[in-house]
């Protein structure tokens, strides 16, 4: 048998198995050393292909996809630094648990510590951030080594979605020629249908005895709360809903909890938090004697402090599979379960939890506080970065996603994002909290056609602006408000600002860009707004837009910094003069 027959049907089987085992989309960025994945995904039938010429983009735009549609999407990329140029990616979908398949070319093996061109070491070169590693045999035809091309096809798909999802990394040795011939017969080996390593499911329970335990220790505790993190499950906002209506609870519901939008019972979804859990007297008088929390650690480092200022409260951490995301350093019970099937339980147990009334009271009535301000919040027609996610929250269409980029983006939009009947999906790359593939995680996110918003601040935009390729060549809509504070504007909250002589050199960054002449290079639509009686209008123009609609708001970083702190001021006041 020639080399480009075993070539081919190597290659055409893993391709293949992949299909039947769920991973159905592939961003490809171009290269020769991965002609044989590259064209053959493009043969199957069934494989949605995009082609991102830019591997860094392109890895974050397959992140912004999988965590959108919630399901696995495989990267290819050539050999050398391409395939390192996915590592930001792969570290975020690795704290973030987003499943990716990633698929790197490889010179073979006689190639490789000889000085050969584009080849450097990709044995295990994302380390841990991978869940399985594997290196693909040299390609061959023999039925048995198609039959293995096909298992570990399928164990990629199946372990990056196993468990907590995250990426895996197949390696593919090539030797040239390298273009697969598309003519054999039966190119696509097997004619069933069902995946070469089929599972069968089940979600995780809480028996009896553990739900009665569980109970059995809160029983006493008048002071407790639910607190909900950023997590993707968007059905289980009516079971947390639910169960805190049971027990008479507060939620503190982060803004990527899937739980401050949508139509189910919202009276005790406490919003504010982060406004009033600033002031230490505030969270010294708001003691618990248990915190629950669902997902990730909140965004609001006030709540980190509100943690670990109250070590001594029973603390438990509910996670679907497994995982230790404790930050505060606290003693903590973590609960492994299903989420949603965990508040049902407790929920139908023969007896709750009895809450004192006046502690749910409290924290409504600061709540109220916090929302009446930030509301009504003005800046004399100026808009601030505050007032712009507030608008952008009024302005987003129903059954939307908003994708939100991160340091002040999320955090503003942790404060001004107030319960809302919309069903909104809201989505961040919060595994590392990094700046970079904003634009094409996004687009990634914008894909499928929902209308979406990208919230984010001028520096992610900046890094990111070659992923602003992807809508211009697949016709993606996508609005962005571009929040431009010219630098570094996170940076004027936290005490590096005091340092006067060095502030704006290395945390100010102040970059001075024109960012229309790329916007108009990519085809995007451009609109700079400075007032706050303009914004909601041309947001509302940006959603009937087709391509890429950039609203540009530009703020001072000083005076947004100092209308910040007036807002937390005068919530402090009142409620403090309340007391």
């Amino acid at each position: 048998m020639s080399h480009i027959e075993a070539l081919t049907r190597y290659t055409a089987n893993f391709v293949d198995e992949l299909v039947k085992s769920g991973v159905t989309e592939v961003v490809i960025s171009p290269g020769s050393r991965s002609t044989p994945l590259a064209m053959t995904i493009v043969e199957h039938a069934d494989m949605k292909q995009w082609v991102i010429i830019d591997e860094r983009s392109a890895a974050f735009f397959a992140l912004g996809r999988a965590k959108k549609s919630k399901r696995p999407v495989a990267i290819v990329c050539t050999s050398g630094t391409a395939a390192a140029n996915y590592f930001p990616a792969i570290v975020e979908a690795h704290y973030s648990r987003v499943p990716l398949v990633v698929l790197t070319a490889d010179r073979p093996h006689e190639l490789r510590d000889v000085g050969a061109p584009q080849s450097i070491d990709q044995l295990k070169m994302y380390g841990d951030y991978v869940k399985w590693f594997h290196e693909m045999a040299i390609p061959d035809a023999d039925p048995k080594m198609l039959d293995y091309a096909r298992r570990k096809a399928s164990r990629a798909a199946h372990s990056a979605t196993e468990g907590n999802a995250g990426p895996v990394h197949v390696n593919f040795p090539f030797r040239e020629p390298l273009i697969p011939d598309f003519s054999l017969e039966n190119l696509w080996g097997s004619i069933d249908n069902s995946s070469y390593f089929p599972t069968i499911n089940g979600k995780k329970r809480l028996d009896h005895s553990a739900i009665t335990y569980l109970l059995g220790k809160l029983q006493t505790k008048k002071r407790g709360l639910i607190v909900c993190g950023p997590q993707i499950n968007e059905d289980l906002a009516e079971a947390i809903t639910a169960l805190a209506a049971r027990w008479n609870v507060p939620i503190l519901a982060d803004p990527l909890s899937q739980i401050r939008s949508g139509e189910h019972y919202k009276d005790l979804i406490i919003e504010g938090y982060d406004a009033f859990l600033r002031n230490e007297a505030v969270r010294k008088k708001l003691k618990p004697d248990f915190i629950i929390r669902f997902g990730a650690m909140p965004v609001s480092k006030a709540f980190l402090f509100y943690v670990k200022e109250h070590m001594d409260a029973e603390q438990y951490i509910v996670e679907e599979h497994s995982g230790y995301r404790e930050p505060a350093g606290n003693r903590t019970e973590f609960i492994y379960g299903d989420a949603q099937l965990l508040c049902e339980d407790l929920k139908a147990a023969d007896h709750g939890v009895a809450i004192d009334k006046n502690w749910l009271e409290e924290w409504q009535k600061m709540n109220q506080i916090a929302k009446k301000h930030l509301i009504s919040a003005t800046s004399d027609g100026a808009v601030t970065e505050g007032i712009a996610v507030r608008c952008l929250m009024e302005s987003i269409p129903e059954a939307s996603t908003l994708y939100v980029g991160n340091s002040m983006a999320i955090r503003d939009l942790d404060t001004f994002y107030m319960t809302t009947p919309k069903q909104l999906s809201i989505l961040a790359n919060r595994g590392a909290n990094g700046i970079d593939g904003m634009v094409s995680s996004g687009l990634g996110a914008a894909a499928n056609g929902q209308p979406t918003t990208l919230l984010l601040g001028d520096l992610s935009f900046f890094h990111d602006m070659n992923g602003l390729l992807a809508a211009k060549h697949y016709n993606i809509n996508l609005t962005i408000v571009l929040i431009n504070n010219d630098g570094g504007g996170i940076f004027s909250f936290l005490p590096q600002q005091k340092e006067k002589d060095k502030f704006e050199l290395l945390f100010g960054t102040s970059h001075g860009i024109d960012f229309s002449h790329a916007i108009t290079m990519y085809g995007g639509e451009h609109h700079i707004v400075t007032r706050e009686s303009e914004l909601m209008d041309v947001l509302f123009e940006s959603y009937q837009y087709e391509g890429v609609s950039v609203v540009e708001v530009k703020t001072d970083r000083t005076s947004n910094m100092e209308w910040h702190r007036t807002q937390w001021s005068r919530i402090e006041n009142e409620i403090l003069k309340g007391e």
